[in-house]
């Protein structure tokens, strides 16, 4: 975000919430995969890959131009809502995790809608 102009403000803010929601998901698909006995961080199961895509979104704050960095958030949520799809897939997911990640994804496709449609303007 360092990289926005001051008359970019609404989209500090844009990118100041989209920040808090990743950490908010984070933490709720965190605390669920700890129930169920694994390590988000270190582990290649979804859940771990999920945590590498929400990674990736924040390297896509290294951008130097509002359409570079809108690009490279529209990049960013692509791995991240495949990360969800795929997850979705697994076959022993419990329901209420299932139903974690739905939720969560109907708001990343959101996300990625403003997103998408800002970068256009751009």
């Amino acid at each position: 975000m360092k990289d926005l102009k001051d008359n970019e403000g609404d989209l500090k803010e844009l990118f100041t919430t989209m920040i808090g929601d990743s950490h908010r998901f984070k933490v709720e698909l965190g605390t669920e995969i700890e129930v169920l006995g694994h390590d988000i961080d270190t582990g290649t199961s979804t859940s771990g890959k999920i945590h590498r895509a929400w990674l990736d979104v924040k390297a896509a704050f290294t951008a130097h131009d509002t359409h570079d960095i809108l690009e490279e958030c529209e990049f960013g949520e692509d791995a991240i809502i495949k990360a969800y799809r795929n997850a979705l897939e697994e076959e022993y997911l419990p329901a209420y995790l299932r139903q974690v990640i739905n939720t969560q994804l109907d708001n990343l496709l959101d996300a990625h809608d403003e997103i998408k449609a800002l970068r256009d303007q751009v």
